[in-house]
């Protein structure tokens, strides 16, 4: 690499110290995070911005939905008990350290030069960034509706990882905090194409950062079990059907690629049934 792939590669690496400071130094002086290894000092921070994104958006949404909102979004017979919302944040906060494995792993990779990323959204001009981010969410988009798919049809996939997440199968044990509890690496696996798609397609680093701590928002969305309605967004309405079919909507922010492959269940469907 010459000396001015070299200087941008720094910005990455400029970029990841500062997140590190923010997070880290408001917890214990830098001082005493200075002396760990960039890598180490990247993971601990993931860990503590992945674990206080997924407490804080679960505990305001069930504060908001179960006692603000009382029988408004969800039936009383259909809030799930306290026991259910502490095992799954149980389950999700075993996974937590592995979780962060990946982002940690992703930014190491950026930091090196491996990936198409790039640093500045001026370096690509803003037309070109919403290109490239459209491009992003559709490699998303396809990669996990097919790995989520296939954790269901690879029995030994389904039986030993993605089973632990659906213990929550009904709508009274579903909850905003179900949506990372999942066996380790079934979560990775899910979340393994965003990291694939920065090979394939120039990403703004930044993006591809937040995107990944929307996981852990958007996957308590769609946990919560109130359809919103918001066509073409894969919103708990749809999700909770793949919970209880276990065989539609294995999509993520979108009913596309359900439709597209023939795996799409709309909620008003089941509603018509019912009435």
């Amino acid at each position: 690499m010459d000396d001015h792939g070299d200087a941008y590669v720094q910005l990455f690496m400029d970029e990841t110290t500062f997140y590190n400071r923010v997070v880290l130094g408001s917890f214990l002086p830098m001082k005493l995070w200075d002396p760990l290894p960039h890598f180490i000092q990247t993971w601990f921070r993931n860990y503590i911005g992945g674990t206080l994104v997924y407490l804080l958006s679960g505990f305001l949404w069930c504060f908001y939905i179960y006692y603000l909102k009382r029988n408004v979004f969800v039936p009383k017979d259909a809030i799930p008990s306290n026991k259910a919302m502490l095992l799954q944040m149980y389950v999700a906060m075993k996974a937590m350290p592995w979780y962060c494995a990946l982002p940690t792993l992703s930014e190491y990779m950026v930091e090196n030069g491996w990936t198409r990323c790039f640093s500045r959204i001026r370096d690509v001009g803003w037309p070109a960034y919403f290109v490239y981010l459209a491009i992003y969410l559709v490699i998303v988009e396809f990669g996990i509706y097919w790995m989520h798919r296939e954790l269901h049809d690879i029995k030994p996939l389904y039986k030993y990882l993605h089973a632990t997440h659906h213990i929550y199968n009904k709508q009274n044990t579903l909850s905003p905090f179900a949506g990372l509890a999942f066996h380790p690496l079934d979560g990775i696996l899910q979340a393994v194409p965003h990291v694939i798609a920065l090979f394939l397609v120039p990403t703004h680093f930044t993006s591809h950062i937040a995107l990944l701590f929307l996981e852990a928002i958007w996957t308590a969305n769609i946990h919560d079990c109130i359809h919103a309605k918001a066509w073409p967004v894969m919103g708990a309405g749809y999700h909770t059907i793949h919970h209880t079919t276990y065989r539609h909507n294995y999509g993520h922010y979108t009913i596309w690629m359900d439709w597209m492959f023939g795996t799409l269940r709309d909620p008003k469907d089941d509603e018509s049934k019912v009435m």
